[in-house]
């Protein structure tokens, strides 16, 4: 993928019943994904957009069988969604626990959800779990085992020339002898290496403004010799 080359979404994968939808992921304006599995159904990083995306995608029941809800981090474009998101469930009268993933000290979250319940209590008749994660233990949900790893994502500061880091976190997906590496928004980092490496699928962000490394996003050339140790993988966030 050269420089001016811009995905084209949709971007879909699929093995067997391990199946991936990018719906956008595009800086400073939206990232959505949805995971799926026979018994699972996940949402990966809610920006603006995604109940329209869902809606698109899934019937309403489909909709409201979404278990689970993993943030990278807490920038607009990756969680401007969650609140749109959480309404229609409310309204659809879901009843069933929702889970919310988030790295530790990621403080949009639980702004958005304390917002959310000052406003819904009354309305709201399914449990919101709030969970903060801090290390890199792997746990199972609906016979998918996730492997949270930290990532290195900065923004510039309002007050120096120094950039400040952001509580950032990619997710492996690992399901039937298959995995999808998902490395959020991160400069370069051993990590993501790591993890991207024999995954069977890659999501790669290349975020990189100029082209030029930076300590905030990855380079198209960066992710791409990341990209090329998985045995697939989509550079995804790349510039408009």
């Amino acid at each position: 993928m050269s420089k001016k080359k811009l995905p084209k979404y949709p971007l879909v994968w699929q093995k067997d019943d391990f199946f991936i939808k990018i719906f956008c992921s595009i800086p400073n304006i939206a990232t959505g994904i949805l995971l799926r599995t026979e018994k699972a159904s996940f949402v990966i990083d809610p920006g603006d957009g995604i109940l329209r995306d869902l809606n698109q995608e899934l019937d309403k029941n489909k909709i409201l069988e979404i278990s689970d809800i993993f943030v990278s981090h807490g920038h607009h474009d990756h969680v401007g969604g969650v609140w749109s998101l959480l309404t229609y469930m409310s309204v659809m009268h879901r009843k069933s626990p929702l889970n919310m993933y988030f790295p530790k000290g990621c403080l949009e979250i639980p702004s958005i959800y304390k917002a959310f319940l000052s406003v819904y209590k009354k309305e709201v008749h399914f449990d919101i779990n709030l969970i903060e994660i801090e290390n890199s233990k792997t746990f199972r949900r609906k016979a998918v085992s996730i492997k949270p790893f930290k990532v290195v994502h900065k923004e510039p500061s309002t007050d120096s020339t120094q950039a400040s880091e952001v509580p950032s976190l990619g997710f492996k997906f690992i399901y039937d002898k298959k995995s999808i590496c998902y490395g959020g928004d991160t400069a370069y980092c051993e990590n993501l290496v790591k993890n991207v490496k024999d995954s069977d699928l890659a999501i790669i962000e290349a975020g990189a403004e100029d082209g030029e490394e930076s300590e905030l996003h990855l380079t198209i050339a960066q992710a791409e010799k990341i990209g090329s140790t998985a045995k697939e993988y989509f550079l995804v966030h790349v510039p408009e």
